[in-house]
């Protein structure tokens, strides 16, 4: 039925246009498991402490649309620090959508030079002895003279997302089977050292995600 790049593409809009309408024209309460705040997240991980940043001003508030958040940065000595931003939303039925990072990161002055995905093996559990792989994004942005290594992924029930489009898919999906639409954007940033390459930043990067993703299970509800 859909042919080609052009047939892809709009595919990809019917979908978001039926996923839009569903999600704003139902009105059942939604049925949202129980979960910790994201606040209560540990400041020591991967052998940092986390430091709180400031919190988002009332405007960007009511632009993002975000229930629970979290941004840090954690800091160790000797080692690059990292960036963590996490936004949980209860619900996406009356217009508070996710949007992808790569939407806000022009208007802050940093342009994308290079996009991408890589895989990662986690934990999906503190007590899991095994891994799983996940699929997430991995981009390299510029400002001036410096660069900042960004992973960042779309998680709602157990499910791992890169793609934004399908993030919207399988959201219309679990609102429609499971009376569900929250879901969380992960974004983690590293700063790349003036001169060097992203060899020291993605290790650190890497490392970051698999100490954190075990635990995000306690604050976005399977």
């Amino acid at each position: 039925m859909f042919k080609g790049a052009a047939g892809r593409v709009l595919a990809v809009a019917l979908c978001m246009l039926v996923t839009s309408g569903y999600l704003t024209r139902s009105t059942k309460a939604e049925t949202l498991p129980s979960r910790k705040p994201l606040a209560t997240l540990p400041m020591e991980l991967a052998g940092a402490v986390g430091r709180r940043e400031a919190d988002f001003t009332p405007d960007i508030m009511a632009l993002l649309g975000v229930d629970d958040y979290i941004n840090r940065t954690y800091l160790r000595a000797g080692q690059l620090p990292v960036g963590l931003y996490i936004g949980y939303y209860f619900s996406q039925r009356q217009g508070d959508a996710i949007h992808s990072p790569l939407n806000c990161l022009p208007g802050a002055g940093w342009i994308p030079l290079e996009q991408g995905h890589t895989t990662l093996s986690v934990r999906t559990r503190p007590e899991a002895t095994g891994t799983v792989p996940i699929e997430i994004n991995r981009v390299v942005i510029g400002k001036g003279l410096d660069r900042q290594l960004v992973y960042y992924w779309y998680q709602s029930r157990d499910r791992v997302v890169a793609s934004e489009y399908w993030g919207k898919i399988y959201t219309v999906l679990d609102a429609v089977r499971y009376n569900r639409s929250d879901a969380a954007l992960i974004r983690v940033i590293v700063p790349i050292p003036s001169g060097s390459d992203e060899v020291v930043p993605e290790t650190r990067a890497t490392a970051f995600v698999q100490a954190l993703f075990p635990l995000l299970a306690e604050h976005i509800p399977t």
